[in-house]
């Protein structure tokens, strides 16, 4: 593995950067502003579209849409690598507010949009991946139910029957992220087709579920941390009663959900982590300008020998996972999503767990600002702790690796 950026990657690191400091890092304090005046806190700010409309000026669109899944006749994604994309997705993180969904590079929409450009069929793109690569509407991911552990997806409950010319959706969903948007037009539906299968992980199925569809509440918005996470489109508690769609919006085939999922959550897993190196930059960042900027007990606190230790923890940290995520990016490009599933696992397994970590020493040297609206730390902190169980809790992933582990002693 070559560990230096090519051309390609450093002409857009280098635009992308002046991106964030001339208009994002500035849009932050303006976003928060126009939010208090909107008539619905989870409508988008108008900042929000100039930064899109920017990005997609400068060629800061769709980024995340590595080589293989680009349409390049089509005039969408970059036809970048995961390694290209890695250094990019840990600038966006330093803003994760903002950065990823002026770029259209936010999740739900990425994983779904992948989706559909490997599953979908030629309507199913047409009708929904298009508008989505464009930015026009948003899209949600609905998996997880409260009446199950859904960390296990063979767990599902939602059905999904076929009844002559439709399928008919029952079922019950929470922390569907992106669902209160209301821009969020389309929802990508896990539930089972065949509950009494043989095969435990070919019994679920993908659906399209157009948001207007009769039958379909979003009940109301399910708080993280006390976090709403209105720049994100909130999380969604939903309900499914009787909702009645054609069996054309059938993703791939009956009993193909489970891999689906799976192809979905790899890319998704190592874009988490990438953001959260920029998260815990920004953190540092932080850290080191309070610390020189405050004093007690007689000196700067930046001449406190326990934050001199947390600021040097916190280079070697970040310095260590970031070659670990760049080493799984180019694994993926050269082995594939499953040549890469141990090293997929084990970032998200350490990643989130170290920046937490990161951004609680962050925090604790800006005393009570760290736990203010005044700061980004909180937020942060909220968000890189949240995606310890996001896409998998960290048990999950950490069974699986030990028996991969084990297998060949067994």
């Amino acid at each position: 593995m070559d560990f230096a950026f090519d051309a390609r990657t450093e002409e857009l690191r280098a635009k992308l950067l002046a991106f964030m400091d001339e208009y994002v890092y500035p849009a932050e304090a303006i976003a928060h502003e126009q939010r208090q005046l909107l008539a619905s806190p989870w409508d988008q700010p108008v900042i929000v579209e100039e930064l899109k409309a920017e990005a997609r000026k400068q060629g800061l669109w769709n980024l995340f849409f590595v080589d293989q899944h680009s349409l390049p006749d089509a005039g969408h994604g970059a036809g970048l690598t995961n390694l290209q994309y890695a250094p990019l997705a840990e600038i966006t993180g330093r803003s994760p507010q903002l950065a990823p969904t002026a770029l259209n590079c936010a999740a739900p929409d990425t994983g779904n949009m992948e989706v559909l450009a490997q599953f979908g069929t030629d309507k199913q793109k047409k009708q929904w991946l298009e508008p989505l690569l464009a930015g026009e509407i948003r899209s949600a991911f609905a998996m997880t139910e409260p009446e199950v552990a859904s960390s296990d997806a063979t767990n599902i409950q939602t059905r999904i029957d076929r009844d002559g010319d439709d399928y008919v959706i029952n079922g019950r969903k929470w922390y569907i992220s992106g669902a209160m948007n209301p821009d969020c037009k389309i929802f990508i539906v896990m539930g089972k087709t065949d509950p009494d299968g043989e095969d435990i992980r070919r019994q679920q199925s993908m659906i399209l579920v157009p948001r207007d569809t009769p039958g379909l509440e979003v009940r109301r918005a399910m708080q993280v941390y006390g976090y709403e996470d209105h720049s994100h489109g909130g999380h969604a508690e939903i309900v499914f009663s009787d909702v009645r769609v054609p069996a054309s919006n059938l993703i791939g085939e009956e009993g193909g959900g489970f891999a689906i999922a799976q192809a979905r959550l790899g890319p998704g897993r190592i874009h988490h982590c990438m953001r959260l190196i920029g998260m815990a930059e920004r953190a540092i960042e932080l850290m080191c300008r309070r610390a020189v900027s405050r004093e007690a007990f007689g000196k700067a606190i930046a001449q406190q020998g326990v934050v001199q230790n947390w600021i040097a923890d916190a280079r070697v940290t970040v310095e260590q996972l970031r070659l670990l995520v760049l080493k799984t990016a180019w694994l993926m490009d050269t082995a594939g999503n499953r040549g890469a599933h141990t090293e997929i696992q084990a970032i998200k397994i350490a990643t989130p767990r170290a920046v937490v970590d990161i951004l609680d020493k962050a925090v604790q040297v800006h005393g009570a600002g760290g736990v203010s609206q005044d700061f980004p730390l909180a937020e942060l902190w909220a968000g890189a702790r949240t995606l310890r169980l996001a896409d998998g809790p960290d048990e999950v992933h950490q069974r699986s690796l030990a028996r991969r582990g084990l297998k060949k002693y067994l």
